[in-house]
């Protein structure tokens, strides 16, 4: 398949799980608002979701796809297959540690995931206990991830990224069906986020045996493949999870301010879906094919690769950076506001998103460049970049955030931090001549801004007559919001073709079978 044709498939799918994920918010927030108890589910639900994204979403694939893929060319009989029993034990082995010891140091380690609960012992002793209740998650998507990685080698890029559909079907049932409210609702939730873990597992399981794959445990032994493994993932880790640490830091301040963790973290999934859907899908499909193009020394057509998924990423990120940008309050207005979420708490949302949505378009080209490393093994020049992002955000959100702005500037560090990558990861691409932007792709950046800026002007008029609309539609802003982002999907699609952004020859062309 083309790129264009995998990545759409994947992002499908992943487009689902996000559109289900913001469902899960939106009852979240109906259900619980933004205050001190979604402060604390939170704080529990993101650390070991850190390690989910970081895992499944391409950083622990970025060290194994590359060297598994490797022992499928091999002519070694199974070779691939017993490679990715050991780096399973090993995994296994390590991660039921990590889990442990998490759980019995949590109390020690909330003074640094949650600095704004000390002051609140009872607050304090539910956080410490709901992150012990999902610690187990982690496991289970560290084998999911690996397994995700061994499907995805061969082909099968659709049943890895539907597992986490059942993560959101899990948590919008308790939402839906419990009679909990308060503190044991987010109980109940934190219990839903660990069996979750183990339905995918299962169905990644099932999945590698449906392809005629057996996996399976043995004893665990640092054999030369999985010590390359670890001196190649452990950077990739950093690298490509630098968003997700940078969140991780930005969130562990903002519990200094109730509710400030909340209203980040409703932003952050609102520019979750563009970035799930485009870069994690896109750095999904394209790590192993750039991986086999290197290997078979055809650096033009990996070059080529690089480009269209550029061109592709900026076409379909770009719109949505906009849309997020010009109307934030309008979009978090329309989707959370009901029940316990106040119109103060869309304000704050909006006033964060604003950052967020800048700092998307390099949140995703870290996701499209890094493969131009992981794909050459090489970590470690993305990690020392990354380590770079994470310094960073963190100066800068101390300062912005015990400054005039407050938790918005905890946003704005973010961003630049994103930024701060991204320029990093393209110059040194450049230099050594794995970056090479081609005329296509130079000429179709300024047509997608000019559609794009077309697409803001008419968002900004469309909510400034958003009332009379919303009376035809029963009242309903979350109908509104639809009409509205619709129509600017629309409008952006009628300029990309006028402006030239997008030709309909090319896309028929890239959703073609080789």
């Amino acid at each position: 398949m083309r790129l264009l044709r995998s990545t759409a498939v994947v992002g499908l799918l992943t487009m689902v799980s996000r559109v289900l994920g913001l469902v899960r918010e939106m009852l979240l927030a109906a259900a619980l608002g933004a205050g001190a108890v979604t402060d604390v589910f939170l704080t529990a639900f993101q650390f070991p979701n850190l390690f989910r994204r970081i895992f499944a979403e391409g950083a622990f694939n970025s060290a194994f796809i590359p060297l598994y893929a490797g022992k499928l060319q091999s002519d070694v009989p199974d070779e691939a297959t017993v490679f990715a029993r050991q780096v399973m034990s090993v995994l296994l082995t390590a991660m039921v540690v990590i889990v442990i010891g998490a759980q019995l140091l949590m109390p020690w380690l909330m003074y640094l995931l949650g600095p704004g609960f000390i002051g609140d012992p009872d607050l304090f002793q539910l956080a410490v206990l709901l992150t012990q209740i999902t610690m187990p998650y982690l496991l289970m998507m560290s084998l999911s991830a690996m397994l995700s990685g061994v499907l995805n080698s061969h082909g099968r890029f659709a049943v890895a990224a539907a597992a986490p559909v059942l993560l959101n079907l899990t948590l919008i049932g308790i939402l839906a069906l419990s009679p909990a409210a308060g503190p044991d609702l987010a109980l109940h939730l934190s219990i839903g986020i660990s069996l979750s873990g183990i339905a995918q597992l299962i169905w990644l399981f099932a999945a590698c045996r449906a392809t005629g794959l057996r996996m399976s445990v043995t004893l665990p032994r640092l054999t030369p493949g999985v010590r390359r493994l670890i001196v190649l993932g452990i950077p990739g880790a950093m690298a490509a999870g630098v968003t997700q640490i940078n969140i991780l830091v930005t969130s562990s301040i903002a519990t200094i301010e109730e509710g400030a963790r909340s209203w980040l973290y409703y932003a952050d999934r609102l520019y979750q879906l563009p970035l799930g859907v485009v870069g994690i899908a896109m750095g999904v499909v394209l790590l192993p094919t750039l991986a086999g193009r290197v290997r078979a020394g055809e650096l033009q057509s990996a070059s080529n690769a690089m480009n269209r998924a550029l061109e592709i990423s900026m076409a379909l990120t770009l719109p949505a950076a906009t849309a997020l940008a010009v109307i934030p309050v309008f979009i978090a207005s329309g989707l959370y506001e009901r029940d316990a979420f106040t119109p103060q708490d869309a304000m704050m949302v909006g006033q964060a998103l604003v950052p967020f949505a800048i700092g998307l378009p390099a949140f995703v080209l870290i996701k499209v460049l890094s493969p131009g490393f992981f794909a050459r093994e090489d970590t470690m020049t993305p990690m020392k970049f990354a380590t770079i992002g994470v310094a960073v955000n963190l100066v800068f959100g101390l300062i912005l955030f015990f400054g005039p702005l407050g938790f918005a500037g905890l946003a704005i560090a973010t961003a630049l931090a994103g930024w701060v990558n991204t320029i990093l990861l393209a110059v040194t691409l450049r230099r050594r001549g794995l970056l090479e932007p081609d005329a296509r792709l130079l000429g179709k950046l300024p047509r997608i801004i000019a559609a794009c800026a077309i697409m803001a002007a008419f968002l900004l008029t469309a909510e400034h007559y958003a009332d009379p609309l919303r009376v035809i539609l029963f009242d309903s802003t979350l109908a509104t919001l639809i009409v509205v982002c619709g129509a600017g999907l629309a409008v952006y699609g009628l300029a990309a073709l006028l402006t030239g952004a997008l030709r309909p020859s090319e896309v028929r062309a890239a959703l073609k079978r080789s």
